[in-house]
């Protein structure tokens, strides 16, 4: 009792948003980040701790930053070669930002895009990440109270980044596995009117193109419709770019600045794009986070409010060389997305040999899994149970559940692969060992004994199940999902939370 009175004497001091559990962070997502930071694995020192499987940022060109950074000791003001410039570069810069560093990233942007869209550099506005920018948008474009759209399943920050300070609402547009996953004007009509019985006035669409978690790229005539959509409402579009060359395979990414080129009469005054550093490049710690918009007002007042968040003048100076090497810029994207590609086939491959099915993408390192067959139930419960299981208490693999990315059908869950070649043969070596598990624990339900306590029948059961999905032998016609992701011939039922 005299716990309970301090803490809410501390919580007294604070304000409400301090005090208050608005953040975002009380989610599996999170949880699983917990988990892997309480325990995380090596493969000498802790070989039972938890893998990293929920990190979606490339980390595979490492090798290829770190050799042109020896190259070129004169982009650092910290070096012998460049700290001539030490004075000029450590002074105070508005927050406009570095004239050559926006020109830098708005030429890089242009090339992540085919060059078929022309950036102005005028137009770029700083932000320490793309966690940074989508809050600067959502301060410039909403009220408290008010909303955005934003398809489901989608990226579980945004719950954090968007909401807390902001006082913003998320509105899901509710998207399904019978067309995987993709955004229909007829689901987006739904979730505006939810949105407006529910009172809350919609002032924007948000995109994650490509998708995380899902990986998937939006085509032109999705993005077309998107326009059609958000300007017939009179609503914004905040299209959130950051895995834009990340693309491999057949995948093509489309930006919705070369679209509104080609929708007659669009209101470019409700376009806005959100960009970073951290995806593409693999650099999510320098914090180099971007917002483009075609609103003059909007440019003006997201570069007032950059002043909380500005990427250093040292990192801008960094940046601006870097990405003005052409030659090093064009190698990287080329072998970023042959790796990319070389990695993604290696753990699908993986999934695949173990029965695992998985939603066809092409970008960046994102596996959406199918293991709906896996559920006791089909309810989120259930898909929680199944999460502990993995991600806690055997396999030790920190991926997400769908219901954490706010997907309306549970069993869905989100991993990625950005860890080494051989801690990917470990993480894949756990769920085969797991399964072999309960295929045993299958196999002695077959043969007699004392009859069990209620419990373990309960247990036992469960198991059972687990394995026998594993082994299911049914497959998908080409579509798209891999050969292995059960598909329900029968409409889905929506699982009640």
């Amino acid at each position: 009792m005299v716990a309970l009175t301090a803490e809410k004497q501390d919580q007294n001091l604070l304000s409400r948003m301090a005090a208050g559990d608005g953040h975002g962070e009380n989610s599996a997502y999170f949880d699983g980040w917990k988990a892997y930071e309480e325990n995380p694995f090596h493969p000498i020192n802790r070989p039972d701790g938890v893998i990293q499987m929920g990190l979606a940022e490339n980390q595979l060109c490492g090798d290829l930053m770190r050799k042109w950074v020896l190259e070129h000791p004169e982009a650092s003001i910290c070096t012998a070669e460049g700290v001539n410039q030490f004075s000029d570069i450590a002074i105070f810069q508005d927050y406009h930002g570095l004239p050559e560093f926006r020109q830098a990233v708005a030429k890089f942007m242009e090339k992540t895009r085919n060059n078929k869209v022309r950036f102005d550099p005028d137009r770029i506005v700083m932000s320490g990440g793309a966690t940074g920018a989508h809050e600067t948008v959502a301060f410039c474009l909403a009220n408290t109270g008010e909303g955005f759209l934003v398809p489901t399943p989608y990226y579980p920050g945004f719950d954090r980044d968007l909401r807390w300070r902001t006082g913003v609402n998320l509105v899901p547009v509710t998207c399904h596995s019978s067309n995987g996953f993709k955004i229909t004007v007829e689901a987006l009509e739904a979730a505006y009117e939810n949105a407006r019985v529910s009172n809350i006035p919609v002032k924007g669409l948000l995109i994650t193109n490509p998708s995380n978690p899902l990986g998937t790229t939006l085509d032109r005539d999705c993005l077309k419709s998107l326009v059609n959509f958000t300007n017939n409402k009179g609503i914004h579009l905040i299209a959130d770019e950051i895995y834009a060359a990340t693309t491999f395979g057949q995948s093509e990414f489309i930006s919705v600045a070369e679209v509104i080129e080609e929708v007659p009469h669009s209101n470019r005054d409700l376009i806005h794009i959100v960009y970073s550093l951290s995806k593409d490049m693999g650099l999510p710690g320098l914090r180099v986070g971007i917002v483009y918009s075609y609103n003059d007002r909007v440019v003006q007042i997201a570069r007032k409010m950059s002043s909380f968040g500005l990427v250093s003048s040292q990192t801008q100076h960094l940046i601006a060389k870097m990405l003005s090497d052409e030659d090093f810029v064009d190698e990287f994207i080329r072998k970023s997305k042959l790796r990319l590609a070389a990695r993604h086939a290696e753990l699908t491959t993986g999934l695949d040999g173990l029965g695992i099915g998985w939603l066809k993408a092409g970008a960046g390192l994102f596996i959406w899994m199918d293991l709906r067959n896996l559920l006791k139930t089909a309810t989120f419960d259930s898909e929680m149970e199944l999460w502990r299981v993995i991600a806690t208490n055997k396999v030790k693999l920190n991926v997400s559940p769908g219901g954490s990315c706010h997907c309306n059908e549970p069993g869905w869950f989100s991993m990625f692969a950005n860890m080494d070649h051989k801690t990917m043969e470990t993480a894949l070596e756990r769920i085969r060992v797991f399964t072999s598990q309960l295929e045993e624990e299958s196999l002695k339900q077959t043969k007699p004994m004392a009859a069990p306590t209620v419990m373990a029948k309960k247990k036992m059961c469960w198991q059972s199940s687990l394995r026998l999905s594993f082994k299911d032998t049914r497959r998908f016609e080409e579509g798209f999902f891999s050969p292995h992701s059960p598909v329900p011939h029968s409409p889905l039922v929506r699982a009640q939370i």
